[in-house]
């Protein structure tokens, strides 16, 4: 009887083969975050406005101004096309890009009162880079201004950096006392600022935000409160509280995620290991919630009978986050699987091939199922440090 040896595939082998089918798999996704973004951004530009989220995904439809104080996604659009410039070279995409600088300006100068903490992610995405990136000093000025603008939002007494409303005012729909997760996220405009004006206030605030967010925001079991509120004549800590998860001791996903993504970048800018151990307790706890769909429910303690609406963008925040934890050589074998299992996820099932829908990340939203513009540019952030070793500006 003929003997038939069995050839077993090279391990080494296997790996390569895996890798291209996965770097294919990145590839393919990342292709409509370029060619939205091309579209996009000159839509933008054209119309300059807040750009939200949509359920069916066109984002200029969103009823909501530029100037408006609830304006906090415009850059989201900036930062996508900030990566698509660098990637192409294609100064085509700068052109556009660079035609909003007179809205930024005017933004921070002239309607400062309309702002609220997310000038970090407005000016972090857009000032901040395109002065790093083509050495213009005004971009500089204009960065410099939001920081100033930011800063004004501190609270000494309770450390923290109030989240909304106008500074003359405290309507109870935007309470003078609160400060919220997503915070985190801000603060990399107030580091950078420090650097550039050689101005430690800036970095002081950062850090004192960050600190109170380490005491105030993770709990025993490091799951992740929304909001957090405070006296503000005395500075105590009144307590947890709630706006964007499902209840005042839900535990948010994304919010899980701006904390792991945050906490690390505060490590980045100051060295400083707690923050860093913060960012790895907050992600070790998120990674034990996802389940075998592994896209998050947007809010980990629904209610059984609650829809369990899947939030892909908190998935790409997460990746993000996991990523600068191994850019930090902070990232174990677990949760590299977590990042990988999450990217894979999303650009198998999540992303938006249809070039006549301005969104790419389907269910990007959060507890609706909708596409946002966050969710599209921590996808096509996440994809580009992936594929092509790319350094966010945060």
């Amino acid at each position: 009887m003929k003997q038939y040896s069995i050839k077993t595939a090279n391990p080494d082998e296997q790996k390569s083969a895996e890798k291209s089918r996965t770097n294919e798999l990145l590839q393919r996704a990342f292709e409509p975050c370029l060619s939205k973004t091309r579209r996009n951004i000159k839509r933008l530009a054209d119309d300059p406005k807040s750009a939200a989220w949509a359920e069916d995904g066109n984002y200029f439809e969103f009823k909501e101004g530029f100037y408006d104080i609830g304006n906090w996604t415009s850059s989201f659009f900036t930062g996508m096309a900030l990566i698509a410039w660098q990637q192409t070279e294609d100064e085509s995409i700068l052109k556009q890009i660079l035609r909003l600088a007179p809205y930024y300006r005017e933004k921070v100068f002239t309607h400062s009162l309309d702002t609220h903490h997310d000038l970090g992610f407005l000016y972090s995405l857009y000032s901040a880079p395109l002065y790093e990136l083509t050495g213009d000093k005004e971009h500089r000025e204009v960065g410099l201004r939001a920081a100033e603008v930011l800063a004004e939002r501190f609270n000494p007494k309770g450390g923290f950096i109030r989240a909304w409303g106008r500074m003359d005012s405290n309507e109870p729909e935007f309470p003078a006392n609160m400060a919220i997760i997503d915070c985190l996220m801000n603060l990399p405009l107030l580091y950078w600022a420090s650097k550039q004006s050689e101005d430690a206030k800036f970095h002081d605030i950062a850090a004192r935000h960050a600190d109170m967010a380490l005491k105030c925001f993770i709990r025993a079991d490091d799951s992740v409160c929304h909001a957090y509120r405070f006296d503000l004549k005395t500075g105590e800590h009144l307590g947890p509280d709630n706006v964007c998860g499902d209840g005042k001791d839900s535990y948010w996903a994304r919010g899980a995620t701006w904390a792991i993504y945050g906490f690390a970048l505060s490590c980045k800018h100051t060295r400083d290991r707690r923050y860093l151990e913060a960012s790895l307790r907050v992600a070790k706890k998120f990674i034990a919630q996802l389940d075998n769909e592994i896209v998050p429910v947007w809010d980990f303690r629904l209610p059984k009978n609650a829809p369990q609406i899947r939030d892909a963008s908190a998935a790409a925040i997460a990746v993000c986050g996991f990523q600068e934890l191994a850019r930090q050589g902070a990232a174990d074998t677990e949760i590299l699987a977590a990042k990988n299992a999450l990217l894979e996820r999303i650009c198998k099932d999540y992303v938006d091939f249809n070039e006549d829908c301005p969104g790419v990340l389907k269910c990007g939203y959060g507890s609706k199922d909708a596409y946002s513009s966050w969710g599209d540019y921590f996808l096509m952030e996440a994809l580009s440090r992936e594929l092509f070793g790319f350094q966010p500006w945060w």
